[in-house]
């Protein structure tokens, strides 16, 4: 648990798609860090347009490995957690420019509470008074957003908290925790890899943890798919990935009745917006990949040591979308949502 006397080394893992100038920009910063023992792993999901090889020759003390094909988020990162060598990794997405302290404040969080996974304050780089998020919430169905994006930073969450999962924007934990869960998921491919994560963390006692002192500037919306039709099939399908396989069973038929209810109303929502297709695609994914849920269900539910009671006191009732978001029908949805989450928890 203890980081003081010598400065333990931090492996920097920044996963790249095409991300042009951005990974330039954001390697650039890292470098201007006050915190000095660190390795940057630049891992390449087989880009088309040479990011990583003018990054390399612009910083060749990085260490740049390239895919020889897309292998998503998932794997993509878990191929840098791999060959990392230090004894802390930061997951640090490629449009992101980092503060001189981050590392530093992260390492005292960490000396602070230990074992857990972490992440920064994110400020949104045009609009620095705007926040992106002060931690990851998730909802009882399994939904996940970031708190206060959208917001006017008036330094409404300025304390160190724990939260449901920390943001994959900027992950920071131990290697031996990445290990220890698996690494992340490569069935989910990309979107709800962090959420998934650290909920599989809390079944093992391992909490996740907001930083405000570090601080973090993130894009209003990531260079990667943004409001897609694939990335709502993948929150969808993710999403019901993780209830199947996180939910023991025994919670599972408890929920029943309002997960299906839950269904019909997402089913509306994506109807509503257009995507109702994504939504079918996403449940036959699902029914598709009924034996890798299975297998995935045993081993987790072989690791876990904290019951599904405990961990849904910290979860949330409903969804709370970013300012701005062109999605309609938010508030019907979200009363839906609060209604069963509070009749499930009566059961449970």
């Amino acid at each position: 648990m203890e980081v003081k006397g010598e400065d333990p080394l931090v492996s920097i893992i920044i996963l790249n798609y095409n991300a042009g100038k951005l990974i330039e920009e954001c390697v650039d910063s890292i470098y201007q860090s006050n915190y000095k023992n660190f390795e940057i792993i630049l891992v390449d999901n087989n880009s088309k347009d040479e990011s990583h090889v003018k990054c390399k020759e612009k910083f060749p003390l990085i260490n740049l490995i390239s895919n020889k094909e897309n292998l998503g988020y998932c794997e993509g990162n878990n191929v840098g957690i791999r060959v990392a060598n230090g004894k802390f990794v930061i997951i640090l997405n490629p449009d992101t420019i980092v503060e001189p302290n981050w590392i530093n404040e992260l390492l005292r969080g960490y000396e602070k509470f230990g074992d857990g996974i972490y992440q920064p304050k994110f400020l949104t780089i045009d609009n620095e008074s705007i926040l992106q998020s002060t931690g990851n919430m998730i909802q009882l169905f399994g939904f996940g957003y970031s708190r206060n994006k959208g917001d006017k930073d008036e330094n409404q969450s300025n304390n160190i908290e724990n939260i449901n999962y920390a943001s994959g924007t900027c992950l920071f934990t131990t290697k031996e925790i990445f290990t220890q869960l698996g690494f992340f998921d490569s069935f989910l491919f990309a979107y709800h890899d962090d959420l998934d994560l650290c909920w599989r963390a809390s079944m093992q006692g391992i909490r996740s943890y907001y930083i405000p002192t570090s601080i973090v500037f993130h894009p209003s919306e990531g260079f990667s798919f943004k409001w897609s039709n694939f990335k709502f099939f993948l929150l969808e399908r993710n999403r019901l990935y993780c209830l199947f396989t996180h939910y023991s069973h025994s919670t599972i038929l408890k929920f029943l009745p309002s997960l299906v209810l839950v269904d019909i109303a997402v089913s509306v929502f994506y109807l509503k917006n257009g995507l109702f297709t994504e939504k079918i695609k996403a449940s036959l994914n699902i029914l598709k990949n009924s034996k890798i849920i299975h297998s995935r269900y045993n081993l987790i539910q072989k690791n876990r040591t904290v019951d599904d009671k405990e961990i849904i006191l910290y979860f949330r009732n409903e969804v709370i979308l970013p300012k701005g978001t062109n999605i309609k029908n938010k508030m019907p949805f979200n009363s839906v949502l609060r209604v069963l989450a509070k009749m499930c928890r009566k059961v449970i």
